[in-house]
């Protein structure tokens, strides 16, 4: 199954790329990146490169699942709105190319990926390295918290309680 995993934001979308074998349990890690946005560009300049760049990885990878990190509101209203908006964008390309979409809290993340909902950031990125079996670790926190996002859906999706969970 390939999973393509979104840390979503409008200066910064995350994206990571598994093929994940149920049978075997094994990833093998096709694509991981970011797609930035120019910082003075208008919002919507920037919602639109964020979809075409969605899109070009949908079309090359055609995932069967896409898996999003659900908004985590802060104290800063503008950049929740912000990234609000950006995973508009992002969920609606998953539903017009019939992509399957799951939403998953920063704390389901951590529990799949490290075994602990309050990992700290520096033990999720270790265990994304070591789980896909990167030479080394991504480079952006939005890139490894896409990739731990991916793992997080295979491994959920694979479990016997898959079934209660949606």
């Amino acid at each position: 199954m390939v999973i393509i995993g979104v840390d979503p934001g409008l200066a910064i979308v995350g994206y990571g790329v598994v093929d994940y074998s149920q049978k075997t349990r094994a990833f093998v890690t096709l694509d991981y990146g970011a797609i930035t946005t120019p910082a003075g560009a208008p919002v919507s300049e920037r919602l639109a490169i964020i979809y075409d760049e969605i899109s070009e990885l949908v079309s090359m990878y055609r995932p069967q699942a896409m898996a999003v990190e659900e908004l985590f509101f802060n104290t800063n209203q503008k950049t929740a709105l912000a990234v609000a908006e950006a995973r508009g964008v992002i969920m609606l390309c998953a539903k017009k190319r019939g992509i399957e979409l799951f939403e998953y809290t920063p704390l389901q993340v951590k529990q799949a990926v490290v075994g602990y909902g309050r990992a700290e950031k520096s033990q999720v990125i270790a265990m994304v390295k070591t789980i896909l079996n990167l030479r080394a670790a991504p480079k952006l926190d939005d890139t490894a918290d896409a990739l731990a996002i991916a793992v997080c859906h295979a491994r959920t999706t694979s479990s016997r309680l898959s079934a209660f969970i949606n």
